[in-house]
């Protein structure tokens, strides 16, 4: 499970749950990552290589960009709630 901790308060994300694509947008990062390659690194990479590559990162990685994200929003929001709060009279 990832752990995230906002003001004492703990939040878990089973790594069950996996961000889950369409098709139209895993083609387009599966693209995305074959041009990395071919471009930074000068290989070329098929389809199979490609969809591993982006499915580990799914896996492995994603998850800790998503709760990065959720944690940003939660502080922008509690910041915006403080701004709020300061008009009061």
């Amino acid at each position: 499970m990832i752990e995230i901790i906002l003001k004492k308060r703990v939040y878990f994300m089973r790594n069950d749950d996996t961000i889950k694509l369409t098709k139209e947008k895993r083609d387009e990062m599966l693209s995305a990552i074959k041009n990395y390659f071919s471009k930074e690194r000068e290989e070329e990479i098929g389809d199979l290589a490609s969809g591993l590559i982006l499915d580990f990162i799914i896996k492995e990685l994603a998850l800790e960009f998503y709760n990065q994200g959720v944690c940003d929003s939660y502080k922008y929001m509690q910041d915006m709630i403080e701004d709020l709060l300061s008009i009061q009279k």
